[in-house]
């Protein structure tokens, strides 16, 4: 079954932050995961929710997103997300 990383985000140093963005493609696909959405500025149709940009990563298995997320290679470039951005993460699984 697919899960999907949802991930709300506000930058708040964008130099610091490119380096995250130039690199993180790389262990997105090495855990077989793609972006389906790729931090658009979304359009709030109900409630308050007020997220600056949304990015949704697709992986084919539960597992191979928390693969991603656990990554030890990977680790250096989240804590650049973690000092340049605000953010909000989730992993939900898809319907059969």
């Amino acid at each position: 079954m697919n899960a999907y990383l949802i991930l709300d985000i506000s930058i708040n140093d964008f130099e610091s932050f490119k380096g995250y963005i130039e690199k993180i493609p790389a262990f997105i696909q090495k855990h077989d995961g793609r972006y389906v959405i790729q931090g658009v500025e979304p359009e709030v149709m109900e409630g308050d929710w007020k997220p600056e940009r949304v990015v949704v990563i697709e992986f084919p298995t539960k597992e191979g997103a928390k693969g991603f997320l656990n990554d030890p290679d990977a680790q250096a470039l989240f804590d650049i997300r973690y000092k340049s951005t605000t953010s909000k993460l989730i992993l939900a699984e898809g319907c059969l």
